[in-house]
C-alpha cells in the first residue's frame, strides 16, 4: 500500500506564496511511485486540497482528511512547507501530535523555541555556541529604549529584525539612531517583538543538515555573497545573490561550520531537515569566528533553493532524502 503524503504549505505570514513555491517543488522531488502526494493549502481556517484538475476539496479538520470522488482520503504523513506561522513556530505541529499523524519537522517545543530568534540565542549561548549581542522590545516598550545604552551595547551599525518571524520582511540595517523609529516601525508590522542584534561583519553562509535513525547527513557549505546591504528579501527570492555551493572557504573552516551545525541539531533535538544560517568573522587574533544568525527549520525547497543545491553539491538525489525523512518515522 503506498502512503499517502500531505504537503501542508501556505500559513498567514508574509511569506505564503513563497511557501506555495516550496510545496511545487516538494510535490516535484517526491517518488511518486512511493507516495500519494497532495498539496494542503492553508490560510487562517480555509484549509484546501489543491487537486491536480485545478480544483479543491476542504480538509476536515476533525481528522485531517478530505473527500474525492465521494470517497474519503486520510494522510499517514504531513511534510511540512509553511514559512512563518503556524508551520515553523509549532501550532502546526501541536496540531498533527492531537491527530496522531507523522510529520517532517521537529516538535512543539523545538519549532517554538527556534522561530523566537531571541530566546534561541540565549538558549544556545548557553552550549557555547557563539551569537551575536542583541536586545529585546516589546510592543508598546518603544519609549523605554536607552539610545545611549543601545549604541553602547549593541553598536552601529545594527539590525532591527522582527524576533518571532519565519520570513525576511520587516528586517533593517540601522545605521544612525535617526533610522531607529521607522525601522522598529517595520519590524513591528511583522511580530510583537523586536530584537536589536549587533551588526557582525564577515562572510555569510547557510549548511542543511538532517539526521535518520541510522544515518546523519551534513550538506556541503554554501557562500552567500550580496551586493545589498544585507541578504534581504530581494537578495533571497529576486535573485540579486549569488550562491556558491561549496563555499569558497577553507576545508578547517568547511568541517567547523558542519560540525557545529550537526552539534546543534542534537541539542536541539530535531527532525528532519534544518538549515542554520552563519557570518564568519575574524576575532582579535585574525582566526576564523563562527557566529550563529538563525535556524530555519522548514527551509525554502524550490529548485534554486540552497538545499537542494546542497543535495545536488553533495552529490545525492533530493528524491532519496525526502524518502530517508519519511520513512524514518515508520
Amino acid at each position: 500500500m503506498k502512503r499517502t503524503i500531505a504537503i501542508v504549505c501556505g500559513g498567514d505570514s508574509s511569506e505564503h506564496d513563497v511557501s506555495l513555491r516550496s510545496a511545487q517543488g516538494i510535490y516535484s522531488f517526491f517518488d511518486k511511485e512511493r507516495y500519494n502526494i497532495y498539496i494542503v493549502d492553508i490560510k487562517g481556517t480555509d484549509w484546501h486540497v489543491n487537486l491536480s484538475d485545478g480544483s479543491s476539496a476542504k480538509i476536515d479538520k476533525n481528522d485531517f482528511s478530505f473527500k474525492l470522488n465521494g470517497k474519503t482520503i486520510w494522510f499517514d504523513y504531513a511534510y511540512i512547507t509553511i514559512h512563518g506561522t503556524p508551520g515553523e513556530n509549532g501550532i502546526m505541529q501541536g496540531y498533527f501530535e492531537l491527530m496522531q499523524i507523522p510529520y517532517s519537522t521537529s516538535g512543539v517545543l523545538v519549532e517554538a523555541l527556534t522561530f523566537d530568534k531571541f530566546v534561541l540565542n540565549n538558549h544556545l549561548r548557553g552550549y557555547g555556541i557563539n551569537v551575536a549581542p542583541s536586545i529585546l522590545l516589546r510592543r508598546g516598550e518603544e519609549d523605554q529604549l536607552d539610545e545611549e545604552k543601545l549604541e553602547r551595547e549593541i553598536g552601529m551599525p545594527c539590525f532591527v529584525k522582527p524576533a518571532a518571524d519565519g520570513s525576511s520582511f520587516g528586517v533593517s540595517k540601522v545605521k544612525n539612531v535617526d533610522q531607529l523609529a521607522p525601522a522598529l516601525r517595520l519590524a513591528f508590522m511583522e511580530s510583537d517583538q523586536v530584537m536589536i542584534e549587533s551588526y557582525m561583519d564577515g562572510t555569510e553562509v547557510t549548511v542543511g543538515c538532517y539526521k535518520t535513525k541510522e544515518k546523519s547527513v551534513v550538506f556541503p557549505v554554501t557562500e552567500v555573497v550580496t551586493n545589498n546591504e544585507f541578504f534581504d528579501y530581494d537578495a533571497k527570492y529576486n535573485g540579486q545573490v549569488q550562491e556558491i555551493t561549496p563555499a569558497r572557504i577553507s576545508p578547517e573552516l568547511t568541517k567547523a561550520l558542519q560540525d557545529q551545525t550537526s552539534r546543534i541539531y542534537d541539542i536541539l533535538h530535531c527532525n528532519g531537515i534544518i538549515r542554520i544560517d552563519y557570518i564568519v568573522t575574524k576575532d582579535e587574533e585574525g582566526k576564523d569566528k563562527i557566529m550563529m544568525l538563525e535556524i530555519n527549520t522548514t527551509p525554502g525547497m524550490t529548485a534554486t533553493s540552497f538545499i537542494p543545491q546542497q543535495v545536488r553539491a553533495a552529490g545525492l538525489d533530493i528524491k532519496d532524502v525526502l524518502t530517508d525523512i519519511v520513512e524514518n518515522q515508520f
